[in-house]
């Protein structure tokens, strides 16, 4: 079984808008938090900076843990090209507030778009599962 470690902010501004990216690797393109993979030896704390950074132009202060999300795909579910058995990701979520920089859109990465999207309007958009789990660890309502 393989095992990928990633580390995601979630950030909600004042106008009750979540910050989400564009994940464009799926099946289809689907909203996502910003985050990703840990590189080998970095920190959870500093992917989950560096990521929304990278996928957001944006820096940020992490507002504490929410809390760390555990799911296997089956290897029938894998995207990756030659996977051959389940992968197991484990996802470390924190809460996030944005403080510097501008929105700009990721390039050549795996998301191609980030925006401010209004958590009454979630439920409407094609996203990920982790999402939901997100903002329900944050104890926000979507």
């Amino acid at each position: 079984m393989d095992m990928r470690v990633a580390a995601y902010c979630v950030i909600v501004d004042d106008e009750q808008r979540v910050l989400l990216t564009r994940w464009i690797e799926g099946r289809v393109p689907a909203w996502s938090l910003p985050g990703g993979g840990l590189e080998p030896g970095e920190d959870p704390a500093d992917a989950a900076r560096r990521e929304a950074r990278e996928e957001t132009g944006y820096e940020v202060r992490l507002d504490g843990l929410l809390g760390v999300d555990s799911h296997v795909i089956p290897a029938r579910k894998r995207l990756a090209p030659g996977a051959v058995g389940p992968l197991h990701a484990l996802r470390i979520v924190y809460r996030a507030t944005v403080t510097g920089g501008t929105l700009t859109h990721e390039l050549d990465g795996s998301s191609d778009m980030a925006e401010w999207i209004a958590l009454s309007k979630v439920r409407g958009i094609e996203r990920v599962a982790l999402v939901d789990t997100a903002l329900a660890m944050a104890g926000l309502k979507h």
